[in-house]
């Protein structure tokens, strides 16, 4: 069953670093089975207080697919930049 891992930056705080990690995560989440499904663009909240800032999602095969990227060492460097360069939430759930 799919799996969507959902990514909420709330602050950058190095712009340097993050445009580096945008240029090279993508092809980390293919090689997994990923693919983007929404990266920042209009959310419009319709119910609650919910405060978005720059969501971003991501679809794998499988919970544990997604785990098998965020844990990979293909990703790991990469994961320390995000880290480095955001503030940010992240949440990963099983789909239908």
């Amino acid at each position: 069953m799919p799996a969507y891992c959902i990514f909420d930056d709330l602050e950058v705080t190095d712009a340097a670093k993050m445009e580096d990690y945008r240029g090279r995560v993508r092809p980390t989440v293919a090689r997994y089975g990923g693919r983007y499904l929404a990266v920042g663009g209009q959310f419009d909240v319709v119910e609650g207080d919910w405060r978005w800032a720059f969501p971003v999602i991501i679809e794998f095969p499988s919970l544990q697919q997604a785990h098998r990227w965020y844990d990979s060492p293909e990703y790991r460097e990469l994961k320390a930049l995000r880290l480095q360069a955001t503030k940010s939430n992240a949440v990963f759930v099983d789909g239908l």
